[in-house]
């Protein structure tokens, strides 16, 4: 396959070499074309040597090959990391100063940009109407990571790990070239699906935290499940004890705040938002720069818990507070909850409680115990209505209840904006 690279100006331009060592490892034929700025970074020889060929990001260099016209049409895919806000917004206005971006103007194949920048310009409106722009004419733009950032900020912003864009990239390159040969669209063909996943992690100390059982096992079947439905999958993954399937756009996360971070910025551009992290109820109220140590001489430490947000309480409000007419007015939010049943009530009581509390469209209710759902490959469900439908059940494996869970979101798309 024949791939452009193009490699914006930004410090994580030093983690596309290893970009480009995938590409080319696995047979790829891999044009460098990085900005000026982003040669300040990372200089022209390493890409060449890399890359195997000579590298230039002028339009005036080769003149008699058209350059300029001719890598964009020619190239099966391109590839944009770390794509930095100054480069989205060339892209997104159609500008065509240098060479990568007339490239990306006479692009003919799949385009996927992986950004990387600070939070605050991740977040800025003119940085999402830019991503939105570029979305909306059939480009890619992977969520960037979240985490620690080049100062001490941490936040969403840094540049997904090469494996990943990687995966991705090939995903893309992949459904491009192979069309449905007149099979029928998947039920959630054209649609955009988020979707949490795993355990949360709450720091103590650098070496401790507060955690929960949960594998990330049912999170991975919902997204390979909204894959096989024909959506676009972005894949919001706290701890998991498995791989998230490929072609998702991943966004890793530890803690329950960045999680609601990564869903906050994610859901205003999803059709469906579906929350199957288990996400920590409380956290430490301090934490300890260095290891809580045991001292003979010392009681055990008191640990003050403070309340974490109520993410999908939020998603459902901010959906709420939007625009009449955007995406929001027909997203299908759907959570999870894992309920033992106590002396107040069954689980179902307990999640039809949560359910008129959470406000969300569907509730997918697992009855979880020590040996029970988590970690397990089989498991049973029962997914409750907002909107005065039955109760439905599913069971067997991880993978069937998914399938599940995305026909029936599928179903209640085509009830809430039925198609034609």
């Amino acid at each position: 396959m024949r791939i452009i690279l193009g490699v914006g100006g930004g410090i994580a331009a030093y983690k596309v070499a290893s970009l480009l060592r995938l590409f080319t490892e696995a047979g790829h034929d891999v044009t460098v074309i990085p900005t000026e700025a982003a040669t300040r970074f990372v200089g022209t020889a390493t890409w060449e040597a890399l890359s195997g060929k000579p590298v230039s990001n002028s339009v005036f260099d080769d003149v008699e090959k058209v350059n300029h016209v001719r890598l964009g049409h020619e190239a099966d895919l391109i590839v944009v990391a770390p794509a930095t806000a100054d480069l989205l917004a060339k892209a997104a206005t159609g500008q065509a100063g240098d060479l990568l971006t007339n490239t990306l103007l006479m692009a003919h194949g799949p385009v996927l940009f992986a950004p990387a920048m600070h939070s605050e310009m991740w977040q800025h409106p003119a940085t999402r109407a830019n991503v939105e722009t570029l979305r909306s004419r059939g480009a890619t733009v992977l969520e960037p990571a979240v985490g620690r950032l080049t100062g001490a900020d941490s936040g969403p912003g840094r540049l997904p790990e090469p494996e990943v864009i990687f995966d991705a990239a090939l995903a893309l390159a992949g459904a491009a070239a192979v069309p449905s040969a007149g099979n029928a669209p998947g039920p959630l063909a054209g649609r955009t699906v988020t979707i949490t996943a795993g355990g949360t992690r709450e720091a103590l100390d650098p070496v401790r935290f507060l955690g929960n059982r949960s594998s990330g096992k049912q999170g991975a079947a919902l997204a390979q499940a909204a894959l096989d439905a024909g959506a676009r999958v972005r894949f919001l993954a706290a701890h998991m004890d498995v791989e998230p399937p490929s072609g998702v756009e991943l966004v890793r996360v530890e803690s329950a705040l960045e999680l609601r971070e990564a869903a906050l910025a994610a859901a205003p551009e999803s059709d469906v938002v579906i929350m199957a992290a288990a996400v920590a109820d409380f956290r430490p109220a301090e934490v300890s720069d260095t290891k809580i140590k045991k001292k003979d001489d010392q009681d055990a430490p008191l640990l003050r818990l403070v309340r974490n947000p109520d993410i999908l309480r939020e998603l459902v409000e901010q959906r709420g507070s939007a625009a009449v007419g955007g995406k929001h007015s027909s997203q299908l939010i759907v959570g999870f909850a894992a309920e033992t049943g106590d002396a107040d009530g069954d689980v179902l009581e307990h999640a039809r409680a949560k359910l008129a509390r959470k406000g969300c469209d569907l509730l997918v209710v697992n009855h979880v115990g020590i040996g029970r759902v988590f970690g397990q490959d089989e498991t049973s469900v029962v997914i409750l209505s907002g909107h005065g439908a039955g109760p439905q059940s599913a069971a067997g494996s991880k993978a069937d209840v998914a399938a599940a869970v995305i026909d029936r979101i599928g179903a209640e798309l085509e009830r809430v904006s039925p198609a034609g």
